[in-house]
């Protein structure tokens, strides 16, 4: 048989005396159940202060590559820039030799222009005295027929249709026929005896040397660089030989001189001369040259392209319309006008 348990008496408990512990663990249990909120706010502002803490560094990461883009930026446009410089300088040094050759070529070109002249004015001179010299000749194959014509025949028979064979018989130097020479005076005043009467140029004035000594005079100073004994030589041709063919060149070097001395409305007037009055002289083409450039310098623009354009289409393959392309060129200017 089991044995019933005996009866513990138990302590007389107050109806209040587990009460306190009751009270402490619903206060705990309140204040873990009123916790749990700010808990879960606390968490949240951690998680957004996170975030803004991530994009304030991509914000930051942002700028320095930003600053970084910029940097590489400035510096690109720094080197363009240097670039640039550099180019400028070299095209402004590309320029300057380009219009230092262009001047080169063109005084080469004058300086050959120039020398072209002097021969044409030695050519011309040649001629000049070709000519003379022929009438000189001319003159003296005159004299020797007349002189021919006038010397009596010799008895060659003593019958008429016989040869005789005795020597002829001389005749006292009275009776023979005067053979005389024209003496140096004759050729200043009046003819001497026996000289033949022969066409003689016109008349000079007598104070005017030959044509040809007086032009070559007056070259000879314009080369000389004496422009002003050269220009009224010069005048003096063109004075006393008006229709020679020497004086267009004088008019020509006239207008020349005017043209050096910066005279320029003189020699335009001077070269209109040589155009209008001369027109078969080797000068017009030069003159054509000249009278524009005279233009162009006292900014007389359209006229003097004008006036360049004539040459050109005058005389396309002269050195003078190689020239004035070069001029029209470093102007900017067509050679041909546009329509």
């Amino acid at each position: 048989m089991m044995k019933q348990p005996k009866h513990i008496p138990q302590p007389n408990r107050s109806p209040f005396a587990g009460r306190p512990l009751r009270l402490a663990g619903v206060a705990l249990f309140a204040a873990i159940f009123c916790t749990v909120p700010a808990f879960a706010v606390s968490k949240d502002m951690v998680q957004l202060q996170t975030q803004i803490q991530q994009l304030q560094d991509a914000v930051a990461r942002l700028q320095q590559t930003n600053d970084e883009s910029m940097g590489v930026l400035k510096s690109l446009v720094q080197q363009s820039a240097d670039s640039v410089n550099k180019m400028a300088v070299s095209l402004g040094a590309l320029q300057r030799q380009m219009q230092t050759q262009q001047e080169a070529q063109g005084a080469k070109t004058d300086q050959l222009s120039g020398q072209i002249q002097s021969l044409n004015d030695s050519l011309d001179e040649v001629k000049a005295r070709i000519a003379a010299l022929a009438k000189l000749v001319q003159s003296v194959q005159s004299q020797q027929q007349s002189l021919s014509a006038n010397m009596p025949s010799q008895p060659g028979s003593t019958e008429a249709g016989a040869p005789s064979s005795a020597p002829p018989v001389s005749q006292p130097p009275a009776a023979q026929a005067p053979i005389t020479q024209p003496d140096p005076a004759g050729r200043r005043g009046k003819p001497a005896a026996g000289t033949p009467l022969t066409p003689e140029p016109a008349p000079q004035a007598s104070s005017a040397p030959p044509v040809d000594d007086l032009y070559k005079t007056a070259l000879g100073d314009y080369m000389a660089a004496k422009y002003t004994l050269s220009a009224s030589e010069f005048a003096d041709v063109v004075k006393f030989y008006p229709n020679n063919a020497l004086a267009g060149n004088s008019v020509y070097y006239m207008a020349e001189i005017e043209y050096r001395n910066g005279h320029y409305p003189a020699a335009i007037k001077d070269f209109d001369s040589v155009l209008q009055q001369y027109p078969d002289s080797n000068k017009v083409p030069v003159s054509h040259l000249h009278k524009g450039m005279a233009l162009l310098a006292i900014k007389q623009n359209e006229a003097g392209v004008n006036e360049l354009r004539a040459l050109i289409q005058r005389f396309p393959n002269s050195p003078e319309a190689m020239q004035a392309r070069s001029k029209l060129s470093g102007l900017g200017v067509p050679v041909t006008p546009k329509r």
